[in-house]
């Protein structure tokens, strides 16, 4: 997700729009309960066969400096959005 204050969360859920909307309403993760950070807009989404596999890129995103995360998000296709 691309928060109002232009930096980027990352996180793992199994229904999009639902956890969408619960950042956006400041009940998501800590870090986008900021209002500085709010609203935030979905920009990419990935399916795994797991969870385990869920977790691992959301860990590994999370430790990717900015320009990291940009590139990663410009090279990895990008499932479908939902419309929040």
């Amino acid at each position: 997700m691309a928060c109002k204050d232009r930096t980027f969360y990352g996180g793992y859920t199994t229904d999009l729009s639902r956890r969408l909307k619960e950042h956006n309403r400041g009940t998501g993760a800590k870090y986008t309960r900021l209002q500085k950070r709010r609203p935030v807009k979905m920009i990419h989404a990935q399916h795994f066969a797991t969870r385990s596999e869920a977790t691992k890129a959301e860990a590994a995103f999370k430790k990717l400096t900015r320009k990291q995360k940009e590139h990663d998000l410009q090279t990895h296709p990008t499932d479908s959005l939902p419309e929040c």
